[in-house]
């Protein structure tokens, strides 16, 4: 069943709905949603498992396109731009062709609608390794990661899920992330078609948007357009903030809810 999901909200103005992807968080778009908090009314939710949002061992993705539009109609947001990365992206995707007229336009972020080998169940399992011990520090959590997550960059971001102090914790649904590894990284065909305008961005190091996906893309999305932003991998808008901004602050320019 769909949930309510966690909501970080900020300005006034046509809807604005972002969604981040897998071990992320509703605020790691926190400098994309002042940027546009004085024109925008931005939400920024947590996704199921991640954040402050419930846990549910269900993690397909029509299952979190529910999520986000049941929490859309709580919210009483009618319409919505709607910009999702990696996770969030096909969220966004799913949410898009289950519910068109809940979409004003679609923006997504370095992924396609097809299934990837990511190694996630690696990352899970090298979480799950962490000794919880009463007043872990985040430099042994650090340490204990770091033989299993080489990626300096990827170990403070991944550790922004644990909660320190006496008794350490994850706040993620490690457990429901962990068992949903092949739902997370698979695409399951969904009917239908989004004819809403979609832009699809790409990061210039990340290979996430291959020549071969956009046919597939196009055949679900015939509105969608292609950009690359310059500067960035997989985490475009934390690698090229300013690259990313601007080709979002163009996609919205138009924008009016």
């Amino acid at each position: 069943a769909p949930m309510i999901l966690n909501a970080i909200q900020s300005g006034e103005g046509p809807p604005v709905v972002l969604l981040h992807g897998l071990f992320g968080q509703a605020r790691n778009f926190g400098t994309i949603q002042r940027a546009l908090a004085p024109r925008f009314r931005v939400t920024a939710l947590d996704m199921r498992n991640h954040g402050a949002s419930p846990h549910g061992a269900d993690m397909a993705y029509p299952t979190q396109a529910a999520d986000v539009l049941e929490t859309l109609a709580h919210l009483g947001i009618g319409r919505a731009a709607v910009i999702g990365h990696s996770m969030g992206g096909k969220a966004a995707m799913a949410a898009a062709l289950a519910q068109p007229a809940t979409i004003g336009r679609l923006l997504v972020s370095d992924i396609a609608p097809v299934p990837y080998q990511h190694g996630n169940a690696d990352i899970a399992a090298a979480l799950t390794s962490v000794p919880l011990t009463p007043g872990l520090t985040r430099a042994q959590a650090e340490a204990a990661l770091a033989p299993l997550i080489p990626d300096p960059t990827l170990r403070p971001f991944l550790l922004q899920n644990l909660s320190f102090g006496p008794t350490p914790a994850w706040r993620i649904g490690l457990d429901e992330i962990a068992a949903s590894v092949r739902d997370l990284e698979g695409w399951r065909p969904i009917e239908g078609r989004y004819e809403g305008p979609a832009l699809f961005v790409a990061g210039e190091r990340s290979d996430y948007i291959p020549a071969d996906a956009r046919p597939i893309i196009r055949g679900l999305f015939p509105a969608a357009r292609f950009v690359t932003v310059k500067n960035a991998g997989h985490w475009v808008h934390a690698d090229n903030p300013a690259g990313f901004l601007s080709v979002l602050e163009a996609f919205l320019a138009s924008w009016e809810g």
